[in-house]
């Protein structure tokens, strides 16, 4: 399925479906980015180019940030470490 298509998948309508549906729920931004990254990390590309037709770019964007800063936090507290030491391991960095 392609970016420009408006058929609905599975998992839910493309952006544009919202209006030819009548009470139809638009995605969010949060849904968008969950989708989006559980999608990257599972390869999954056809569901990688749906969730990006959600929403605009900018606002993939914010919610995929929102997503890191809220795991990284909920790591460091598991883990009990600082946010950053966390952040530079899941990036394989050096810890500072």
């Amino acid at each position: 399925m392609s970016k420009t298509s408006s058929a609905a998948s599975p998992s839910g309508p493309r952006r544009g479906d919202e209006a030819a549906r009548p009470g139809a729920r638009p995605h969010n931004i949060f849904e968008a980015a969950a989708v989006y990254v559980a999608a990257r990390a599972e390869d999954d590309q056809e569901l990688v180019d749906e969730a990006e037709g959600w929403v605009s770019p900018e606002a993939l964007s914010f919610g995929v940030s929102e997503l890191a800063c809220r795991a990284v936090i909920a790591l460091a507290r598991e883990r009990g470490e600082p946010p950053q030491t966390v952040a530079r391991r899941l990036l394989g960095l050096p810890v500072a």
